[in-house]
């Protein structure tokens, strides 16, 4: 009788299943997509490149010292009346929120009327409110005639922030509303006064709702200033305008105006995201990565790719 005897040794592992090859799905709608938009990119260039327009009169004022006045004034408008709107903001919105009915009907009146007009129309009566004012009297503190108080400079600040003032109530409002009750009547059952829970417990943690919206509406002031040229307030449209009138070159100046539009609010776009990502600290996990680190991920992706297919070959 023989017996056959397994030669094979115990300890060899069983062969495992093989390594999966992952194959990338192509997009090819991709393709086809970029591949329009580039066609489409380079039309829109040859047609305005084919134009009866003089490109080189752009770079021969766009640091001209009237163009360059024209964009800290309307920088300086930009910063006040967002000082004007977010102030004005925060207390309507506490007056919405109050229990008072006198002061929250007064709020509501207030952004009902200024929201539901357009700001063109406000700062043209802003400017003409002397038909109805003939002069402003203060008492002993100033008078004087209205034409003469109600400046363009004014006139664009209360235009610009009054308005302001009532889409920034209902920001601030949202924000205020997106903190937990409970917040509240905690702090409260700890003694704390009504105004001490908005400003150390409500507030700082309604800032992560508040500040993108408020963020866009600071981009959205900025180019909004170029309403305030109709009141005769010389910011950058207004200065354009005014060279392109002297230089033969009305065109020319409003694609100057549009360039320095996009370079500041490219600007504050990045300040905006910066302020986003700070105040994202503890309601997520991770903060999103900065446009920095993502060009250095994909950098670093790469050249281990490339290094990978080199090791393959």
């Amino acid at each position: 009788m023989t017996v056959d005897i397994d030669k094979t040794p115990a300890d060899t592992p069983p062969a495992g299943p093989e390594a999966i090859k992952a194959i990338p799905v192509r997009h090819y709608g991709r393709y086809v997509s970029a591949v329009v938009a580039i066609a489409l990119l380079v039309g829109v260039v040859y047609a305005f490149a084919q134009g009866k327009i003089n490109w080189g009169a752009i770079p021969d004022y766009f640091f001209d010292d009237r163009i360059l006045d024209g964009v800290g004034k309307t920088l300086l408008l930009t910063v006040l009346s967002m000082v004007i709107g977010i102030v004005g903001g925060v207390m309507l919105a506490v007056m919405r929120l109050s229990k008072n009915p006198v002061t929250s009907s007064i709020a509501w009146f207030y952004i009902w009327f200024f929201r539901g007009t357009p700001v063109l129309v406000q700062l043209i009566v802003w400017f003409n409110l002397g038909l109805v004012f003939e002069y402003i009297n203060l008492g002993p503190f100033y008078k004087d005639e209205w034409s003469d108080f109600m400046t363009p400079f004014l006139t664009a600040l209360l235009g610009l922030g009054l308005n302001e003032a009532a889409y920034m109530a209902e920001i601030c409002r949202a924000g205020l509303l997106s903190v937990d009750e409970g917040q509240t009547e905690a702090s409260h059952a700890l003694g704390m006064s009504h105004a001490k829970t908005l400003r150390r417990i409500v507030i700082p943690q309604a800032m992560r709702v508040i500040v993108p919206p408020t963020g866009n509406e600071v981009i959205n002031m900025l180019k909004t200033t170029s309403l305030v040229s109709v009141v005769q307030y010389p910011e950058l449209l207004r200065a354009a305008q005014d060279i392109g009138q002297t230089s033969g070159a009305p065109a020319e100046m409003l694609f100057l105006a549009a360039a320095w539009y996009l370079l500041m609010t490219s600007i504050f776009s990045i300040g905006q995201y910066y302020l986003e990502r700070y105040y994202a600290r503890g309601s997520s996990r991770s903060l999103p990565a900065t446009p920095f680190q993502k060009i250095k991920a994909n950098v670093l992706s790469l050249s281990n790719r490339s290094a990978s297919t080199g090791g393959t070959a």
